[in-house]
């Protein structure tokens, strides 16, 4: 019996180990992870639309903002010391706020903007850019922020 204890102490004295932060993984898993749900909720309910920009207006945004902000936050493999040491919810917080605000401008933009002041015609799939774009934007963001800070350690 004591043999026992001793194994389950041990193991919950190991160190949990974390793959390391790879940014073209996350920029891969966050291209792959929105177009298979997107895609296969776009077939399911029938909706063309919602299939073809699950590959489009979807995951591309997002495979970009995960590389910008994954970028950002390694910051040539020196993260910036205000990263590691505010709280893991503030900075996420920070960012997805940032980032999704800058994304419904883009959003906007496109959608509003660029068809009253080009030749571009207003269409449903700039109109579906207001969304797309900052919903995209603030879970890639979410996901590649705390992926992140799961691989680094706070400075002492």
């Amino acid at each position: 019996m004591p043999a026992t204890k001793d194994r389950a102490s041990r193991n919950r004295a190991a160190p949990r180990t974390s793959r390391p932060f790879t940014l073209w993984r996350e920029v891969l898993t966050a291209y792959a992870a929105p177009a298979l749900m997107a895609g296969t909720a776009g077939v399911v309910t029938g909706q063309q639309d919602l299939a073809v920009a699950a590959c489009t207006s979807i995951a591309g945004p997002s495979a970009v903002v995960a590389f910008l902000v994954g970028t950002w936050l390694r910051h040539g493999g020196q993260p910036r010391r205000w990263t590691t040491t505010v709280p893991r919810v503030a900075l996420t917080a920070a960012l997805v706020i940032a980032v999704a605000g800058a994304a419904a401008l883009l959003g906007w933009f496109a959608a509003q903007w660029l068809p009253a002041h080009s030749p571009i015609p207003s269409t449903p799939w700039l109109e579906r850019l207001r969304i797309d774009l900052p919903v995209s934007a603030a879970l890639a963001t979410t996901i590649v922020t705390l992926r992140w800070r799961s691989t680094t350690t706070s400075p002492a």
